[in-house]
């Protein structure tokens, strides 16, 4: 699996399909521009050669109907392009929506500015719910049904598939497949507001084990604090403004207005993609989030010097 450094440095690249749906964009995309290259340069060239040509009289019958004679051409060569496109597009089309008996389903929800990510299950039990990151088997394709709590979102990751709107009160859904384990970057690609250019996640593709392992892990409920200090940040925790927002699974913590925090420690980023997920960066985030995140709906945080290290215990041990 990449690590942080890689996650910073060009893992968000559109020109290098990492699925068989981003391979077929790839390949549309590829069509499209060599076909325009090809007429651009003919156009200029016919172009140049009629500005190198010798004047005849405009009265010249021959001259007319030559003229009349490459512009139905060039009327036809341009239908027949277009019709090409046409049957190009519409095969990319189908190959991008064809049914996947035995795909992953998942839900993500779009919020200003994160991402909430829901693997369903038919035993509530087993449902998991987690932000800014999903998690896929390599190899096996994913259905992601996409959903909106407030604005339109987009839902892109470039390295597996194309773009997808979520609108609110039209739910829609994007196929994909990750042919190689790695973490791809996703972005929403359509203005929501203050934070838009802060709302990313990542598409963590790992072994069907390795995802399956996780997968278990993350249905348990938060592990119980084993130090007296996160015993305390449990308490500053609950105490606190924090419960008001968030949820933390296995504790009276259970709001939806924020994410989910029951495995946070487990998790790459923290708001949704902005910064790493370190302790001092989380500190910060806790204080003052409008100074990382300027816009973010969580309030800032006045906690004493040892209620924050206390709650930065307890929040770092949260896998």
């Amino acid at each position: 699996m990449m690590n942080l450094t890689t996650l910073w440095q060009g893992a968000h690249d559109a020109l290098s399909p990492g699925g068989p749906a981003a391979a077929a964009v790839d390949g549309l995309w590829k069509f499209l521009w060599i076909t325009a290259a090809v007429v651009y340069i003919l156009v200029l060239a016919a172009f140049i050669y009629s500005a190198l040509r010798k004047r005849r009289d405009t009265a010249d019958a021959i001259t007319e109907s030559g003229a009349r004679l490459a512009v139905m051409i060039a009327t036809g060569v341009t239908v027949l392009i277009l019709f090409a496109f046409l049957i190009v597009d519409f095969g990319t089309g189908r190959k991008l929506s064809a049914a996947e008996p035995d795909a992953l389903v998942i839900d993500v929800t779009g919020h200003q500015w994160w991402w909430e990510v829901t693997y369903p299950s038919a035993d509530p039990s087993l449902q998991v719910t987690t932000a800014n990151e999903i998690h896929i088997p390599v190899g096996r394709p994913v259905v992601v049904r996409l959903h909106t709590a407030d604005v339109i979102h987009s839902f892109w990751v470039p390295s597996l598939a194309g773009k997808r709107d979520l609108i609110p009160g039209y739910p829609g859904r994007i196929r994909f497949q990750a042919a190689s384990a790695g973490i791809y970057r996703g972005e929403c690609a359509e203005f929501c507001g203050h934070e838009h250019a802060k709302m990313s996640f990542l598409v963590i593709a790992e072994p069907a084990d390795s995802f399956a392992a996780w997968l278990a892990g993350e249905h348990g409920p938060a592990a119980a604090p084993a130090t007296e200090s996160a015993r305390r940040g449990e308490a500053v925790f609950l105490e606190g403004r924090c419960v008001m927002c968030h949820t933390i699974r296995g504790t009276p913590a259970g709001s939806r207005v924020g994410p989910d925090l029951t495995h946070l420690a487990a998790r790459q980023t923290l708001a949704a993609g902005t910064i790493p997920n370190r302790r001092g960066w989380l500190a910060g985030f806790i204080m003052n989030p409008q100074r990382i995140k300027p816009g973010v709906l969580m309030p800032p945080n006045q906690l004493s010097p040892a209620d924050l290290h206390a709650l930065l215990d307890y929040l770092g041990s949260l896998r």
